[in-house]
């Protein structure tokens, strides 16, 4: 299959390499020295077992329209670039071809095909212009969580550091050929991969982690096990799960993972930085929107109260919105 992924960076990067490995066509796009070392030197991906792999038969370029017609596209992204985005796609697609977004968070298609009271129901803070929905056809659209981790180490080399599990789903919830498809592209690519009946459940359980952890990361420069073991942090990322677990709830989403669970298991990735703390250390805009902005809106909507989250999300907003006014990055200096 020929296969777009846009944007080469943990994820994409990832995917890029190992689909290429299982004799895909892969073209990668991306920007700047990162796409400049591909295109010179190949891609590199280490591996959490410590293997190396670097492949060149990738393409790799700068604008998407240069890909030409793909079966996938990869949408390997951050939510606030899909705007940037979106208009693109229209060069790379045939009446066939899939798209699996990869972004963090609730969807900004997350009402569509819902079947409930809301939908068809826009995000607002998601898609406030309607951009998306004007410029992507949702009904190429197959949901997808991603539970792998991982960093871009230099330009051309990227990190995976845990997690090969790619749950997909149809947004109606229907099982189609087109979804069996893909995971077996995933499957042979070495991932774990399979359809679910509720894409949005798992949507959920995923972020309920990214809700709380990534901000407090950003927030405090702690990574995964200290959040976990500091009873303060620890007492507050369960808060902020269990306001969202009840959003999720009035919204038909049963978790399958208790939130005991889900701390625990976040507690035993160790030392790891979340994606949010790696963008305020590299002066990067942050994913809120998706990850908390989201989260508040549909609790205003739901009529559910989310304290704890709607002070943390001030908190970052003010980060993001100073880092950006003075184009800066905050790291921890070792002074001693």
């Amino acid at each position: 299959m020929k296969i777009c992924v846009v944007g080469a960076g943990a994820i994409g990067g990832l995917l890029a390499v190992r689909l290429a490995e299982a004799g895909e066509e892969v073209t990668v796009v991306d920007q700047g020295a990162h796409l400049q070392a591909i295109q010179r030197d190949g891609l590199k991906l280490l591996m959490a077992d410590g293997s190396e792999h670097l492949t060149r038969s990738l393409n790799a370029c700068a604008n998407m329209g240069d890909a030409g017609p793909q079966d996938v596209v990869i949408l390997a992204v951050k939510t606030q670039v899909l705007p940037v985005v979106a208009p693109q796609l229209a060069g790379i697609m045939h009446e066939q071809t899939v798209i699996l977004p990869m972004q963090n968070g609730l969807p900004w298609w997350y009402f569509h095909k819902h079947g409930g009271e809301y939908d068809g129901r826009p995000i607002e803070c998601l898609d406030p212009n309607g951009e998306l929905a004007e410029h992507v056809d949702v009904d190429r659209i197959l949901g997808c969580v991603v539970f792998p981790a991982g960093e871009v180490v230099s330009p051309g080399v990227v990190r995976h550091t845990e997690g090969n599990r790619f749950p997909l789903g149809e947004l109606d919830g229907s099982d189609s050929p087109r979804a069996q498809a893909m995971v077996q592209m995933f499957t042979n690519a070495g991932f774990k991969s399979f359809v679910l009946e509720d894409i949005r459940a798992e949507i959920w359980l995923k972020l309920l982690g990214n809700l709380s952890f990534n901000p407090i990361s950003a927030l405090t420069h702690a990574t995964m096990v200290d959040i976990c073991q500091y009873p303060a942090s620890r007492g507050l990322a369960e808060s902020m799960m269990e306001e969202a677990q009840a959003v999720a709830s009035h919204l038909g989403i049963s978790m399958r993972v208790t939130i005991e669970k889900r701390i625990a298991g976040a507690e035993k990735v160790g030392k790891h930085k979340t994606s949010m703390l790696q963008d305020v250390e590299a002066g990067r805009g942050l994913e809120l929107e998706a990850i908390m902005g989201a989260v508040v809106e549909l609790g205003q909507l739901t009529g559910i109260a989310t304290p704890a989250i709607d002070a943390i999300y001030a908190l970052v907003k003010l980060l993001d919105k100073t880092m950006r006014a003075d184009h800066g990055a905050v790291q921890l200096r070792r002074i001693a």
